[in-house]
Formats: structure tokens, C-alpha cells, sequence
């Protein structure tokens, strides 16, 4: 047992400081019952969340399946200045009422993946705030201005003169010292963040509290282009809101090779369990597709539920593999004769008229299932069912 709780909780991760301690915490679960802490942090600097954020949530998941309570941190505080984590620019601050919004919506989309008897939801605000000037003085003799600048992104900001604010060089110390506070065993978060892990071992000897906690480092979601990291910027991404049809088709559109990555980092299957489909692809008896359409119902389970996911395959099926329009489309309506582009962006399913004219050329725009390729076409009077790609569809009217 203590060999599979270790191999799974080692899965997909990019690095671990201290394996040695983790397995004695486990030992110590399996033998004697004791159960042991596991932080991450997460700053509510934006409501939603996406597939990238919840590979910490995944892994938080194991971790509670053999014996650990999870501490959820929200860093109201933190958020108030910013993670600068690789950020360029000094990043804007949020004001309170943001970071509660956020927070909230953060509370209520986690649970859905964490066992909520088995978490401690805290806000760094609660022992940051009372620590007072002369605490947070205490704290920044525990670091020097040298050994700050060794961090990267503050070391290319430096060097190309770009302004550093002293807020920023306090953040990892505020991360370091939640770690304090909480007498964390083992802290988790993505490889970019590595300096401000490592800051709360430091901190952690440095107030000797008696422990120094693991650190374990998951790498970094690729988005649906299998290229760069999982972004609402990018376009590229799976929020956990999106709605159960958008959630399952943007699963079945990511490459063959993505999907293991996806299956890795995302599922709550067994190690084995993803050999055995892996194994099965490869020799020809299970279909990439199949595999596929297993994890996107897996996944649209877990936020919404197993009717929707049954749901979102019917529809799916229904309009990629038969070219149907599906069932639920939303409805707009303009006034007068008007252009192509700027119907697909008051449809909302284009961002913009320079990206519709694109989606046209590239022939990804249908109106009435019929390919599009004039990007200067008119649409007169009377009723449209406009597409781009494969996913998104609108009805219009045009009055």
C-alpha cells in the first residue's frame, strides 16, 4: 500500500525536495494512523478556474486519499499585492471586495474535486495582519536583497531596469511565512513557482518550528493546442464552468498524444488503469477516440454530473459525427442588412471582426452548414444558423 500511495502521489509531478520525509509521513499514516498537512496556495485574483488550476487539485485529492488534511489557502492578503511570479511589470493590486468575490467562487468550485471534510480553508489575511510593522520588519531579516535578486524574473527585471517594487520582494516571504504559521508538512504548487516553496522551508528552520517541509512541484497544463500553458488569455483552456457540451467537445478536441498528458495530470484514474487504455490503443483493440470520449465524460462528471456527461456525448455525437445543428443554440437578432464578420462577433461566438474575417479564409465559418469564403458577404433579411469551427454555434435573425 505504501508503495502505490507513493507512485501516485509522485505521478506527473516535475520535481520533489525531501521525498524522504514524504514517505515517512505516509509510513506513519499506514502504520500508526497519524495523519500529516499538505498547504497550497491559491491568490483569487480571477473568479473562474480552469483544468490548468485544478492539476494542484488533483494532486491534493491523492494526498487526502492517503491520510492528509489539505490546507486550502486563499491569500487575501498576498492578492492585495500580487504574485510576481514571472510578471514583467509590477502587477495591479485587487481591492478587497474582488478578492472576497473571487474567493467565494473559489470555495465553490474546489469541492467539487476535494473531500471538504478533509480541508482546512484558511486566508492568510487571519496571522498576516496581526503580525503589525514590527512582525513584518522581524520577517525581511530573514532574507537579504542578494539572495532575492537570485530569483530569475527578479534578476532579468533588474538587469534590464525594469521597476522592482518592495512589496514584490516581501510576497515570497508572506508565502514562506503562511508556511510558519500553518507548521505545514508538505507544500505543493507548479514548477514556476519553486523560489517561493523553497522560501517557506527556510522560514520554516528560520523561526525553528521544529520541521521543514517537503516541497512538490507539478509541471505546468498545455491548453487545447498542445503548445503553450493552459490560459484564459490564450483562448486555450477548459474553464471548470463552462458549460457540460463546450466542457466535453473542447476535450475531444485535443490531440492523441495531449491526451495522456491530459489523463496523467487530470484523472482520478489509477496509474494502471491509464496503462491498461494506453496498452489498448497501441495495440488496436480500444479506439483514440473511445479513450478520449472516457476522459471527457470523467471530467464533465466531476463539475457537473454523469447525466450531463451521458448528455454532452448524445449531443456530441449527434452533431459532429451525423453534421447536425445541435438541440440548444443561443438566438440573436439585428437590424437591417449586415456584414459577415460583425454578425459572428455579435453572436459572440467570433472575439473580434479581424478573427472572423480570419476564421473565413481559413474556411472555418459556415452559415446554414455551408462553407463561407467571401469575408465581405451581407447576410439580407431573414434567419441564419452561423458556425465557427466545429463547437461554436448562434441562430440570427436579421429583422
Amino acid at each position: 500500500m505504501l508503495e502505490e500511495a507513493l507512485r501516485e502521489i509522485q505521478r506527473g509531478s516535475a520535481e520533489i525536495i525531501d521525498n524522504e520525509r514524504i514517505e515517512k509521513l505516509l509510513k506513519a499514516y499506514f502504520d500508526e494512523g497519524k495523519t500529516y498537512t499538505v498547504k497550497a496556495g491559491f491568490d483569487p485574483t480571477a473568479p473562474d478556474l480552469h483544468l490548468g488550476h485544478t492539476v494542484l487539485l488533483q494532486k491534493l485529492a491523492t494526498f487526502q486519499k492517503y491520510g492528509a488534511t489539505i490546507q486550502f489557502l486563499i491569500g487575501d492578503f498576498t492578492a492585495q499585492i500580487g504574485d510576481p511570479t514571472g510578471k514583467s511589470a509590477t502587477r495591479k493590486t485587487l481591492s478587497a471586495s474582488e478578492i472576497q468575490e473571487n474567493a467565494k467562487s473559489y470555495k465553490e468550485q474546489v469541492f467539487k474535486i476535494l473531500d471538504s471534510e478533509k480541508t482546512e480553508v484558511v486566508f492568510n489575511s487571519e496571522w498576516i495582519n496581526p503580525l503589525g510593522a514590527s512582525g513584518m520588519l522581524s520577517l525581511t531579516t530573514t532574507y537579504n536583497v542578494a539572495r532575492m535578486l537570485e530569483r530569475d524574473d527578479f534578476d532579468k527585471r533588474y538587469k534590464s531596469g525594469t521597476s522592482i517594487s518592495i512589496s514584490e520582494f516581501i510576497y515570497p516571504l508572506l508565502q514562506g511565512y503562511d508556511s510558519v504559521h500553518l507548521q505545514s508538512d508538505i507544500e505543493i504548487g507548479g514548477t514556476d513557482q519553486k523560489f517561493n516553496l523553497l522560501m517557506g522551508r527556510h522560514l520554516q528552520r528560520a523561526y525553528e518550528i521544529g520541521k521543514e517541509q517537503s516541497v512538490l512541484m507539478m509541471p505546468i497544463l498545455e491548453g487545447l493546442d498542445g503548445v503553450q500553458k493552459m490560459s484564459k488569455s490564450l483562448n486555450n483552456y477548459i474553464g471548470v464552468a463552462d458549460e457540460p457540451n463546450d466542457m466535453f467537445g473542447k476535450v475531444l478536441s485535443i490531440s492523441d498524444e495531449l491526451m495522456w498528458r491530459y489523463y496523467e495530470l487530470l484523472s482520478a484514474k489509477s496509474l494502471d488503469e491509464i496503462e491498461v487504455l494506453r496498452s489498448g490503443v497501441e495495440k488496436g483493440s480500444l479506439h483514440p477516440k473511445t479513450v478520449k470520449e472516457e476522459l471527457a465524460a470523467e471530467i464533465v462528471t466531476r463539475f457537473h454530473s454523469l447525466e450531463n456527461a451521458q448528455k454532452a456525448k448524445e449531443e456530441f455525437d449527434r452533431v459532429h459525427s451525423n453534421s447536425q445543428i445541435p438541440t440548444d443554440i443561443d438566438e440573436f437578432s439585428v437590424d437591417g442588412e449586415t456584414w459577415i464578420a460583425k454578425a459572428l462577433v455579435e453572436c459572440k461566438i467570433s472575439p473580434s471582426t479581424s478573427q472572423a474575417r480570419r476564421d473565413i479564409k481559413q474556411g472555418a465559418v459556415k452559415i446554414n452548414q455551408e462553407k463561407v469564403s467571401d469575408e465581405q458577404l451581407q447576410l439580407p433579411v431573414g434567419e441564419y444558423v452561423l458556425q465557427v469551427g466545429k463547437r461554436k454555434f448562434a441562430k440570427l435573425k436579421v429583422n
